[in-house]
């Protein structure tokens, strides 16, 4: 029987991944594979243009085409996504009306990499014969404009978003994202299992993909779905967390917002002892709260890592322990020694 060990497939999958971004395409096709739920799903369905659905889509916006379809197409927005709502469908039923088809011949002579009608809409015939020649698809959606563009626009950003792999631990403590990482052997996933043990719950173990969202956000997740809530145990072996502490200990996303490194004690270094200076780290050129934790025998991890994430949280409300606490201590040297002044002088009478 083999034995594949997370870290040998955290390896394989971080060489994988950078072999996928290189040559990434996103396609129509892919964007209506796309496995989304309630709030984000954009119930796409192809109409019609179906040899087209291997076009790339690589610009992640949108286009209202009502310019081009009036024959003004100076700045046409062509590479990006074609959406058609009330307005746009009720002119196309006027220039069927009035036999005018040389404006949508003419718009879909430019590379067009989809056109979507919302509201269930449908396209006239001749729109329909021209997009199929040009072998563009065309999709259709129930759903109304507005709320198709805020959907579809949160789904390409995300798609589209700068991403990055690195080894650790992702875990949501006190509603917290943290990144544990540290050297091999150090503990990472033991300390987790002590935070899942205490009612935390887990992202992703050992494989961690971050993406960049917005430009300000990092959002973390497994790499891989199938060993996504999987963790590899130095004794007990694979382990499930589903399985063995249930839904509630896992999550499938999670924005990271405090980075903590394990790092076996050194007796020679000069640790931070107050936590006045505030360190951060730049993960795609988002710059995020980190911390340092020795390890040694006798401290316990998991406690200081909960208790480092209710702090952080209280320095987001605008508290800052350490730097109150230098605050009171000098308040305290200045007014002691202000009394030594004034009690050491001599009365003049």
């Amino acid at each position: 029987m083999l034995s594949y060990p997370l870290t040998d497939i955290a390896h394989k999958l971080h060489f994988l991944y950078n072999e996928r971004m290189a040559d990434r395409v996103f396609t129509v096709l892919d964007l209506i594979d796309l496995d989304l739920k309630e709030h984000n799903s954009l119930n796409l369905r192809c109409i019609g243009g179906r040899m087209g659905l291997s076009k790339p889509i690589d610009i992640p916006d949108l286009n209202r085409p009502m310019g081009a379809i009036m024959g003004f197409f100076e700045d046409f927005a062509n590479q990006r996504i074609q959406l058609f709502g009330r307005g746009e469908a009720a002119y196309l039923r006027k220039l069927e009306h009035e036999g005018k088809t040389d404006v949508i011949e003419q718009m879909f002579s430019y590379k067009i990499p989809c056109c979507i009608f919302t509201h269930n809409l449908s396209p006239h015939k001749e729109f329909a014969e021209i997009a199929e020649r040009a072998k563009c698809p065309i999709l259709q959606t129930e759903l109304g404009s507005a709320d198709f563009s805020a959907r579809i626009m949160r789904i390409l950003s995300r798609i589209f978003s700068p991403r990055q792999i690195v080894h650790g631990v992702l875990v949501e403590v006190y509603g917290l994202g943290i990144l544990i990482q540290g050297e091999s052997g150090v503990g990472k996933s033991e300390t987790a299992l002590e935070l899942i043990h205490r009612g935390h719950r887990l992202v992703a173990d050992d494989v961690v993909e971050i993406n960049c969202i917005y430009g300000n956000t990092l959002m973390g997740a497994g790499a891989n779905r199938i060993i996504g809530h999987h963790m590899e145990i130095r004794g007990p072996g694979i382990i499930n967390i589903t399985h063995l502490f249930g839904v509630r200990a896992i999550r499938d996303r999670n924005e990271i917002q405090l980075v903590v490194e394990l790092k076996e004690w050194d007796n020679t270094a000069n640790y931070d002892r107050l936590g006045s200076e505030d360190q951060t780290i730049e993960l795609l050129g988002v710059n995020v709260p980190k911390l340092l934790i020795p390890v040694k025998p006798g401290r316990n991890i998991p406690i200081i890592i909960e208790t480092a994430a209710m702090n952080e949280r209280l320095k987001s409300m605008g508290y800052h322990a350490a730097r109150e606490f230098n605050r009171n201590i000098l308040k305290w040297i200045e007014s002691d020694a202000a009394r030594s002044v004034f009690f050491g002088q001599e009365d003049i009478i």
